[in-house]
């Protein structure tokens, strides 16, 4: 391999960054430009240019040699400089391009630069996730390719439900539940099926009220989605009227069979050429197994009462300490062992409804485990507001995982994630250095003096972050928009603010609203959103 002879250019806060991560680096010859600058996003291509010619011989990072400028095979910029680079290609005929944004990442990015092309006009670490994230789609849309998915469904352990494909040589697939449908419209049914597929359900399942008996409202709300959705459809209950009439409507699939309702509805199911998720219960007699051996033995014999149709094993996910979760995986690992090609149900609603935790890290747990158990189907509701994007998340989860199946690896720097609240790469751990000048402590002393333009009352709502302005205690117009930034634009374009702390306040505000916008969090002016 040729050692290519990089050149850095960074800031003086930067600096000790740099040093430190490249201390032991040997794959390429490095040498540093410190520019007379602080801040390494302050530097531009024409200060760069013109320090480099003034001092054309440069000194080696980690050795005791120096070079030429004219030695140097390639300029690696601060990512966070504005301009673009090409200028500095063009005045001193080397390669220049934008390095990581942040100085930690700066060997991950010399680690690259035999392999792939850098960018003048894009920060490397951002070039760097773009990349995986495009190879992570294209291995993906692999397994949408109909020639491939044709092979994949001869062999055993595939299976298709109306035009879902699934199994153990493809993504886990994700069943949304609409939970007690039955009191929802007609336009709430459809806009609830919507946005699940939006969010990448891959099934929609109608929840049906237990221990009800609405036949009529089943093969309607089946019915209806099946007319505006292009979509697999499931009924989800146990009584054998709405089973028998949710598949006269057009559903795909049941939920659920156990020994206690089997024999009224099997021939349904195999009339209408439906699929059926199987339980190790018998609720007519109060039976729940316990231990996972039994819930095990119990479902092997409910698959062999139900032979003549296409089943999927649902050992059963129990919530956490309810009465245990981890007995439930266990009986999903035993039967897994038992039953290698068998297509499995996990429920993960299960346990991300009844734990109060933020959900994507949960989904992305449970998903993992599903992985290593070779599960086919992830089903949940979004039945709170904590759990608010089930569906999404576990969409993403699950292709994190297939990712990692296939490439046999930990599901980590694949291109996409579930890291919504923290950073996946370190910072700069930069101090700015403030004892040589005056500090002053903030006090915030409350006073208010109204805006003789007018007040903002701000709310989110509709997607949409809405800022309304009150004249005399009446409201005169609505400014709309998706980012604080549009937002104050537009009012400061139009003149409707005459106060510095009254544009403080507003621009402080509206940014909580964005904030709350994107995470699905409550907005309430003047309070805090954490």
């Amino acid at each position: 391999m040729i050692k290519i002879k990089v050149l850095i250019i960074t800031g003086q806060q930067a600096e000790p960054i740099i040093r430190k991560n490249l201390e032991n680096y040997k794959k390429h010859e490095i040498y540093l430009k410190v520019m007379p600058i602080p801040i390494a996003a302050f530097i531009t291509p024409k200060l760069i240019i013109y320090h480099l010619k003034q001092k054309n011989i440069l000194k080696s990072l980690n050795k005791n040699i120096t070079t030429p400028i004219d030695n140097i095979d390639m300029i690696i910029t601060p990512g966070l400089i504005r301009q673009d680079t090409t200028t500095i290609q063009e005045q001193l005929k080397i390669k220049a391009y934008k390095g990581p944004s942040n100085a930690a990442d700066i060997k991950l990015t010399l680690d690259i630069i035999d392999t792939t092309t850098l960018s003048t006009s894009i920060p490397a670490d951002k070039l760097i996730r773009d990349k995986q994230y495009q190879e992570a789609i294209k291995t993906i849309k692999q397994y949408q390719n109909k020639e491939h998915v044709n092979k994949l469904l001869q062999k055993e352990g595939n299976i298709k439900i109306n035009n879902c494909i699934l199994g153990i040589d493809f993504p886990m697939r994700i069943l949304g539940e609409i939970a007690n449908a039955p009191q929802l419209t007609d336009e709430q049914l459809i806009e609830k099926a919507e946005y699940y597929i939006q969010s990448g359900a891959d099934m929609i399942d109608i929840g049906m009220h237990a221990g009800e008996n609405n036949p009529k409202q089943a093969y309607h709300m089946t019915k209806l989605i099946k007319d505006n959705f292009d979509t697999t459809i499931s009924i989800d209950t146990m009584n054998h009227q709405e089973i028998k009439e949710g598949l006269k409507g057009g559903a795909d699939l049941v939920l659920s069979l156990d020994h206690g309702n089997y024999e009224k509805v099997i021939k349904d199911i195999k009339d209408y050429d439906a699929k059926a998720v199987i339980i190790p219960t018998n609720y007519k007699q109060n039976y729940i197994p316990q231990t996972a051996m039994e819930k095990v033995k119990s479902l092997e014999q409910l698959d062999k009462k139900c032979s003549n149709i296409t089943t999927i094993a649902d050992l059963l996910l129990d919530p956490i300490n309810s009465p245990s979760m981890t007995e439930s995986i266990q009986a999903y690992k035993m039967y897994r062992e038992r039953n290698p090609y068998k297509t499995m149900f996990f429920g993960i609603g299960n346990v991300s409804e009844l734990l109060d935790a933020d959900s994507n890290g949960v989904h992305a747990v449970l998903s993992g485990i599903a992985m290593e158990l070779n599960i086919n189907i992830l089903f949940t509701p979004e039945s709170s507001l904590k759990t608010k994007g089930s569906i999404r998340e576990l969409k993403t989860a699950s292709d994190m995982m297939f990712l990692a199946k296939i490439k046999k690896n930990i599901p980590k720097n694949l291109g996409i994630n579930l890291i919504n609240y923290k950073d996946q790469y370190a910072k700069d751990d930069m101090i700015l250095d403030t004892s040589d000048i005056p500090e002053i402590k903030a006090v915030a002393d409350g006073k208010f003096i109204p805006d003789t333009k007018g007040s903002f009352k701000i709310i989110v709502q509709d997607n949409l972050i809405k800022a309304v302005l009150y004249k005399d205690y009446v409201k005169t117009c609505v400014i709309t928009g998706t980012t604080a930034r549009a937002i104050y634009e537009e009012i400061l374009r139009r003149n409707m603010i005459s106060r510095m702390e009254h544009s403080a306040y507003l621009g402080m505000e509206l940014e909580k609203a964005e904030i709350a916008l994107k995470l699905d969090k409550t907005y309430i002016q003047d309070f805090p959103i954490f």
